[in-house]
């Protein structure tokens, strides 16, 4: 996730809330965060009061101690109402985590997008005890660095299993254009797209608010990624069509409830940050790639900043997603290289 100066927004508050309390942002609306175990050392979460019990947004990433946290939550700032209804945004273990366990020890229903349901259920069913060779391959047409490679396929490979609970069947599908009640209030659903195929965002009928998830944040931006699954994927063109057509519903007095960081207004103006920092990321890629480059040798184009281990593989991924765009759209052509990396140069 790339680090975009938040410029003339507002945030009603300065501090997010403390592990195991709540900020209520609107009547109903409270507020949450959990941790992660990653730079990106958070994910925000929701309830939203129904009278007789919570439907709560998103869940962190399933561990002992993300639920004894969730424990906490429900004791306390919860009042000890049922949480019948879970919904997620879309599959990202650090939303989706939890909503297995929310659906077995409580009842409550699972509510999201086919294609979040279909993928989390996959990918918990898909354990591997050491790479595919599919992956491999991928990490190598990437370009990925030679040292980081050698120890990534060393290890045993990272499964979605490992940070979401086991999801029983079951699931109520919510799609575009769909009007969802939830909090005393009427939401329209709105699909996004790019960081996360059908990531559902939410916009409120009745006041300004929005929930809008992994697909618009405040102080950075959504990781849009290729991945094995998808090698020739444009992700970037799908996120910014989605983005360009949500931005026709945003306003400046909307309250942006995100996944990561703090809620702010200003909408459109936070939609054309978003938005104009991947085009001219796009533009410093281009006047880069005169000789042929792989995609991990364009990272200080795209980033402008340098990349740790922790963050390596998401820039990766990122960086795969810039070249296809530019491949796709006619601007770069590509060739392999005798290791098995594509080069990209653009044309002309």
């Amino acid at each position: 996730m790339a680090s975009v100066p938040p410029v003339s927004l507002k945030t009603p508050w300065e501090d997010p809330p403390s592990q195991g309390e709540a900020i209520e942002v609107a009547q109903g609306v409270l507020w949450m965060r959990l941790p992660l175990p990653m730079k990106l050392d958070h994910v925000n979460v929701y309830a939203l009061d129904d009278g007789d019990g919570w439907t709560v947004i998103d869940t962190g990433m399933s561990s002992r101690k993300t639920r004894a946290i969730w424990q906490e939550l429900m004791a306390g700032p919860l009042q000890g109402k049922p949480i019948n209804r879970v919904v997620v945004t879309h599959h990202h273990p650090d939303h989706i985590g939890n909503a297995g366990w929310f659906q077995t020890e409580y009842g409550a229903e699972l509510v999201t997008t086919r294609t979040a349901w279909l993928f989390a259920r996959m990918l918990t069913l898909d354990v591997q005890e050491s790479w595919p060779e599919e992956t491999l391959a991928y990490y190598r047409s990437a370009g990925m660095d030679a040292e980081f490679y050698a120890k990534r396929a060393s290890d045993r490979p990272f499964n979605f299993a490992d940070t979401v609970h086991p999801m029983p069947l079951g699931f109520t599908r919510i799609q575009q254009g769909d009007v969802f009640r939830m909090g005393g209030r009427d939401w329209d659903v709105h699909m996004g797209n790019g960081h996360a195929p059908e990531h559902a965002t939410f916009w409120s009928r009745d006041d300004n608010l929005v929930i809008t998830g992994d697909q618009i944040l405040s102080s950075i931006s959504p990781n849009i990624g290729v991945y094995a699954t998808e090698p020739m994927a444009d992700p970037l063109a799908e996120w910014l069509e989605a983005c360009e057509r949500l931005a026709l519903l945003a306003k400046p007095e909307h309250l942006a409830l995100g996944g990561h960081k703090l809620p702010f207004t200003r909408l459109p103006l936070r939609m054309r940050q978003l938005i104009d920092n991947h085009h001219g990321a796009l533009e410093r890629l281009m006047e880069f790639l005169d000789t042929p480059k792989t995609a991990a040798d364009c990272f200080k184009p795209l980033f402008k900043r340098s990349i740790g281990e922790g963050e390596y593989g998401l820039a990766l991924v990122e960086a795969v997603a810039h070249v296809n765009h530019l491949y796709h759209t006619g601007l770069a052509t590509r060739t392999m290289r005798e290791d098995g990396a594509w080069l990209y140069q653009r044309k002309g």
